[in-house]
C-alpha cells in the first residue's frame, strides 16, 4: 500500500479535529505546519469555560454565529499561547478562511493556505492572498483514507440502488435513495 501524500495527511488531520467543533452550522478543522511538522492544531467552538453551541444553541447576529471562535484563530492562539512561532508556516482548514480568519493568517506570517473546501469566499480575502503572493491551494480529501472500505462501501451501494431500479422501485423512491447517497458519499447538501 502506497503512503498518502503530504497534503492529504494534513487535511486529513483538519478533517479529525473538525469533529470535535462544538457548533452545528459549519463544523471547521485547521492544523498550522512548518517544515512538514504540525505544530498546533483547532476547531470552531466556544471560549474555554463558556456554554457551547450544542449546549445552549448557536449565538447568531447578522446571520453569524458569534459564540464560537474560528477553526483558524484557535490554532494561531494555541501556537501564541505555547509561544510557537508561525511566521513562515502553513495551515491547512477544512473550508476556505473567512476574511477575519484571512487577516490574521497573514498577519501571523502564514505562507500558504491549503483548504479542503470553497466556503462563501470573500472576495477580499482572495485580494489579500493573492496581492501578498500567499498561495491558496484547493486539497480534496480522498475519501478513502480516512475510510479504508469507502470504495467497498460505495460500489455495494450503488448496486443495491441498480437492484432497486431493476425490481421496480418507483423513481421517486429511487431519486430519495440517490440523494441520499450523495449527500452520505459526497458530503453534497441536496436540497429537498
Amino acid at each position: 500500500m502506497e503512503r498518502i501524500s503530504w497534503d492529504q495527511y494534513f487535511m486529513a488531520q483538519s478533517h479529525l479535529l473538525s469533529l470535535r467543533s462544538t457548533c452545528p452550522r459549519l463544523k471547521v478543522g485547521a492544523t498550522i505546519v512548518r517544515d512538514k511538522r504540525i505544530i498546533a492544531g483547532g476547531y470552531n467552538g466556544s471560549v474555554s469555560g463558556e456554554p457551547h453551541c450544542l449546549d445552549q444553541g448557536c449565538y447568531i447576529v447578522d446571520n453569524h454565529c458569534i459564540r464560537t471562535v474560528h477553526a483558524e484563530i484557535n490554532a494561531l492562539l494555541q501556537c501564541s499561547k505555547f509561544g510557537v512561532p508561525t511566521d513562515g508556516a502553513e495551515i491547512y482548514v477544512t473550508h476556505f478562511p473567512c476574511v477575519h480568519c484571512s487577516k490574521s493568517l497573514i498577519q501571523a506570517g502564514i505562507q500558504k493556505v491549503f483548504y479542503a473546501k470553497e466556503y462563501k469566499n470573500h472576495p477580499y480575502a482572495e485580494e489579500l492572498f493573492a496581492s501578498l503572493g500567499i498561495e491558496c491551494v484547493e486539497v480534496e480529501l480522498d475519501q478513502g483514507i480516512m475510510d479504508q472500505r469507502y470504495q467497498e462501501k460505495l460500489t455495494l451501494t450503488t448496486s443495491l440502488l441498480n437492484e432497486l431500479e431493476r425490481l421496480g422501485a418507483s423513481d421517486v423512491e429511487l431519486e430519495s435513495y440517490a440523494k441520499k447517497t450523495k449527500q452520505i458519499f459526497f458530503d453534497m447538501n441536496v436540497d429537498d
